[in-house]
C-alpha cells in the first residue's frame, strides 16, 4: 500500500514508520515538525515527508494514497488545556477535513488514532470493551468523541474509518515522551532515586508498547474490510490493566536503589479505567503483540544509562510536549493559533 502518515515524526511515528516499511508498504509522512529537536537519539528512518499543519492541507496533498494513518494532534490531556479551541481545532475538526480530502481523493481506509481517555470515569470494576459508555472529561478525550462520531458519517462502500482506541502509551523512542505515566516514572527513578506519584495511586490505567501500537496498526491495514469497516478497537493487551502504584512498584523493581514517594499533591485522578482488548485479539488476529509494562520499564532504564539522562533533560522541554510548546509561543516561532511564524 502507499500510506499517508501523518505526525511521523512524532513519539509513536518514528517507531512505526520502519515496522509498516518492513511490511513493504511506501509511506510519506506528514508533519508540523513541532518537536525536530526533541530528540532522544538519532533516527535512522528515511521517507518522503511533507512539513505541513494538517488544518492546512488540500486536495493535492491526498492524491495518490490507499490508505491515511492520522497520529497527528496535540497529543495528550495537559496540551489540550493550552487552548481549548485549538483542540478542537485540531483534534477534532482538522482530522475530519483530513478524512473527507482522502475520501474525494479515493483512499479506501482511513485509520484514526483515537484513545481509551474516552471512557473516563469509569467503575473500577468494570473492565470496558468497545461498547461501553463514553464518559470523557478533558477537552482531548471529547475531541477524540467528536472525531469518531464525525469520521463515522464519512463510511460508505468505498470508505473504511476504523477507531484505534490506543491505551496509555509506553516505550522508547527517538521523540521520547517523558509525559506518560510509565516514561515518567522510569525517568524520575533513574534521575532522581524517587519514583515519583503525583495521585494517591489508585486509579487504573490499560497501557500499551508504542511498538505494539504499531503492530496493530499494520494488521488493521491488512485486515479484510468486513473485518474492520467503521470500527472501534481497544488497541492493547489483556492483562496490561495497572493500577499507577502497581507500575510504581514495577519500576522500582527495575531500577536499582530506587524507592516509591508520593508526592501528596493531589487525591484519587478522576481518570479511572479498566479496559478489555479481546476484540482487537479475535478480528485482527495478525495482531501479535511483543511488549508488557516490566519489558518497557527495562528497555527504558537501559537506554537512560547509555545516553545518561540528566533530571535537568528529563524536567527541560525536549520531552514534555506541552513545555515545547510554550517554548515555540514565547520564542514567537509560533503564533497563537500555533502556525508557524519562524522556521
Amino acid at each position: 500500500m502507499r500510506i499517508l502518515v501523518t505526525g511521523h515524526n512524532g513519539y509513536i511515528g518514528t517507531v512505526m514508520i520502519p515496522i509498516l516499511q518492513s511490511q513493504n508498504h511506501q509511506i510519506v509522512g506528514l508533519d508540523t515538525d513541532f518537536f525536530e529537536d526533541c530528540t532522544l537519539f538519532e533516527s535512522n528512518h528515511q521517507i518522503p515527508s511533507l512539513r505541513v499543519d494538517i488544518r492546512n492541507l488540500t486536495p493535492d496533498h491526498l492524491q495518490g494514497f490507499d490508505a491515511v494513518i492520522h497520529l497527528a494532534a496535540l497529543s495528550n490531556d495537559p496540551l489540550g488545556d493550552l487552548n481549548l479551541e485549538l483542540t478542537y481545532d485540531i483534534n477534532h475538526r482538522a482530522s475530519v477535513h483530513l478524512a473527507k480530502l482522502a475520501k474525494e481523493a479515493g483512499v479506501t481506509r482511513y485509520l484514526y488514532s483515537s484513545s481509551c481517555s474516552m471512557y473516563g470515569a469509569a467503575s473500577s470494576e468494570e473492565i470496558l470493551t468497545e461498547e461501553a459508555p463514553l464518559h470523557p472529561i478533558t477537552p482531548y478525550a471529547i475531541a477524540k468523541v467528536r472525531a469518531e462520531e464525525d469520521l463515522a458519517k464519512l463510511a460508505d462502500d468505498n470508505f473504511s474509518p476504523v477507531f484505534m482506541r490506543n491505551a496509555t502509551a509506553y516505550g522508547l523512542s527517538s521523540r521520547l515522551r517523558a509525559d506518560v505515566v510509565l516514561n515518567n516514572l522510569v525517568c524520575w527513578a533513574y534521575t532522581t532515586g524517587k519514583v515519583r506519584i503525583l495521585s494517591d495511586g489508585t486509579p487504573w490505567r490499560p497501557i500499551v508498547h508504542i511498538a505494539d501500537i504499531s503492530y496493530a496498526f499494520s494488521a488493521v491495514l491488512e485486515a479484510p474490510r468486513e473485518a474492520i469497516h467503521n470500527q472501534a478497537f481497544n488497541i492493547g493487551v489483556n492483562g496490561e490493566n495497572y493500577q499507577v502504584r502497581d507500575i510504581a512498584e514495577l519500576v522500582r523493581q527495575t531500577v536499582p536503589g530506587c524507592e516509591v514517594e508520593y508526592a501528596g499533591e493531589g487525591g484519587p485522578d478522576p481518570r479511572n479505567y479498566r479496559v478489555d482488548f479481546t476484540k482487537l485479539a479475535t478480528q485482527v488476529p495478525n495482531f501479535k503483540p511483543q511488549w508488557n509494562a516490566k519489558l518497557g520499564a527495562e528497555e527504558l532504564y537501559a537506554k537512560f544509562k547509555e545516553v545518561g539522562l540528566t533530571l535537568d533533560d528529563f524536567q527541560g522541554r525536549k520531552y514534555v510536549r506541552l513545555r515545547q510548546l510554550k517554548h515555540l509561543l514565547q520564542e514567537g516561532l509560533l503564533d497563537s493559533s500555533l502556525q508557524w511564524q519562524k522556521r
